[in-house]
């Protein structure tokens, strides 16, 4: 008995005298007992499992904050002896009870436009840099955040968005985190580390709805008059709601309206090309799954979850990156949902994606697409730009699109361009640039050409003079169209006195011309436009009258 009194008198003076004082001066800095209190339901209550040694004196000292004393325990739990408590058991002290300790967040990962403002000062967000209370972090266009809180609950930032720290709280003797965050535009994805208290002390607050959970993943987006939710795991409670959001269901906040519906399945990435070879990057999927009306596709660095690089929403099942160039060769992991008729996006699908796209090869110069080559040496010239980086270039050339049936695979070379003997037909080119150190990068798109033989020549010409008129006629041949001819006094064909004429007949009409020695060649044109060789040269004698012969004998009697 006088035990038992002398440990009852012990209590009333660590709770009321010096003893007290000197205790609560050696804990860690309490925040203004003003501020919001934690985010838990007034009636919330932890359940904490006692240990060995533990008493409603020593719990009290450590948990609570004042002016709530070991008494205000014993009297909510009917505990007979504040000194003998069995350990296993459990003790209630309500959320509004624990002591309040200011707390902080890490910046783990920041990327691109990403602010800090603090007070009246705005500042980049770097990686590794400390964040508090009222803090605010602002992204822009493919640029994000990722913060660490003091339980290890993981926060993303996705690109255009405003997000506030509103609240970074731990409770009792920092066991509890109390965190508040704040989303004015744009989203974030949220992974909370599970809260064997099962108090809900993270919350979410949009301009919509607030949000509370204990430990789950889920992901909000706001815009204009509506927020948007989707659980991943765990659940997540939402005011104006009785119920629990449930894992692979979403919320809509529409004002004061909420409507809970099911999360479309993840997309099939079966036929999802898991090397990507140029740039900018293009990635396409299966228009998967049913119900889809769009796709919110990220990509993060290889086994993070934590680093968005890249974030697109899109109605067509493809996505076209031209900011990869900023990005390194190498393994990332590409991250796509499903996106509903009311705007939910559902379970996400991951696939490992390889950049391989360095050295970029060099442009094609010609000839240019699907062009005919009329060769009479069976023979093409084609050309390219050089990669300066990687000045040297590999060159294949095949039958087939594929690259399969190859009839050239020449080692690198040096230049801008080769000249190609091949047999008559249809060819499909491509070239790769190579660094000096051997390193060849992929191939350029395949490019078509034909090689065919030019129109043949016309054949030689047959003359017929005709009164004033000398008529020239010669064979057709299949597939021409016109037909051009060079008239000359001399073989050579040059001179002013050189007359050209165009026909789409295999005959010419022209002013019978003055006795002389003239020259004459003709080439064709096909549909194309592609002209023969020069056809041989023929020479055309215009004879003199014959009175002209005439002429001396009659000038002779005169003499």
């Amino acid at each position: 008995m006088r035990r038992a009194i002398l440990g009852w008198v012990a209590c009333v003076l660590l709770a009321t005298g010096p003893v007290g004082a000197q205790t609560s001066a050696r804990t860690a800095p309490r925040v203004d007992p003003r501020a919001d209190p934690p985010t838990a339901a007034p009636d919330a209550d932890w359940a904490y499992r006692i240990q060995p040694g533990d008493t409603l004196i020593s719990l009290t000292e450590a948990w609570l904050a004042p002016p709530r004393q070991w008494r205000d325990l014993q009297k909510l739990n009917r505990v007979p002896d504040p000194l003998r408590l069995k350990p296993g058991s459990t003790l209630r002290m309500p959320v509004a009870w624990l002591r309040r300790e200011a707390s902080v967040a890490e910046a783990t990962f920041a990327r691109g436009a990403v602010s800090l403002q603090r007070g009246g000062a705005t500042e980049p967000l770097t990686a590794g840099a400390t964040l508090r209370s009222g803090d605010r972090i602002r992204t822009g266009t493919q640029s994000s955040a990722s913060l660490r809180f003091a339980d290890g609950s993981r926060l993303l930032v996705p690109p255009d968005s405003d997000v506030t720290l509103d609240q970074l709280l731990v409770l009792g003797r920092g066991a509890i985190p109390a965190v508040r965050i704040g989303i004015q535009q744009g989203g974030a994805d949220s992974r909370v580390v599970p809260n064997a208290q099962r108090v809900p002390l993270y919350e979410v607050r949009t301009p919509h709805v607030n949000l509370g959970v204990r430990g789950t993943e889920f992901r909000v987006q706001t815009a204009g008059g509506q927020s948007r939710m989707q659980v991943l795991s765990g659940a997540v409670q939402a005011d104006g709601l009785t119920a629990p959001v449930a894992a692979g269901q979403g919320l809509l906040a529409d004002g004061a309206a909420r409507s809970v519906g099911a999360l479309l399945p993840a997309p099939d990435l079966a036929a999802l090309p898991r090397v990507a070879e140029r740039l900018p990057l293009q990635l396409a999927w299966a228009a998967s799954p049913a119900g889809a009306v769009g796709w919110r596709a990220q990509l993060y660095a290889a086994g993070s979850d934590d680093q968005l690089l890249l974030d697109a929403r899109v109605t067509e099942p493809r996505v076209n990156w031209g900011e990869a160039r900023e990005l390194a060769d190498g393994d990332y992991r590409l991250r796509l949902r499903a996106i509903d008729a009311r705007g939910q996006e559902g379970a996400a699908a991951d696939a490992d994606v390889r950049l391989q796209a360095r050295p970029e090869p060099p442009f094609i110069q010609g000839p240019p697409p699907n062009a005919v080559i009329y060769s009479a040496s069976s023979s093409a010239l084609v050309s390219w730009t050089i990669n300066t980086a990687a000045p040297r270039a590999r060159l294949q050339v095949a039958r087939d699109a594929g690259f399969k049936d190859l009839v050239l695979d020449a080692p690198p070379q040096d230049g801008n361009g080769a000249k190609l003997d091949l047999p008559y037909g249809e060819y499909h080119w491509r070239i790769a640039a190579v660094e000096p150190s051997g390193r060849a990068g992929p191939f350029s798109d395949g490019q078509r050409f034909f090689l065919v033989p030019p129109p043949p020549a016309p054949p030689p010409a047959e003359p017929e003079v005709s009164g004033d008129q000398l008529k020239l006629r010669w064979r057709a041949d299949a597939g021409v169209t016109r037909y051009e001819l060079e008239w000359s006094p001399v073989d050579t064909f040059d001179g002013a006195a050189v007359q050209r004429f165009s026909t789409d007949k295999p005959e010419l009409t022209l002013p019978k011309p003055s006795p002389g020695t003239y020259f004459l060649r003709a080439k064709a044109f096909n549909a194309a436009g592609a002209p023969s060789p020069w056809g041989q040269t023929q020479k055309i004698e215009q004879p003199y009258p014959r009175w002209l012969w005439l002429l001396p004998l009659l000038v002779v009697p005169l003499l």
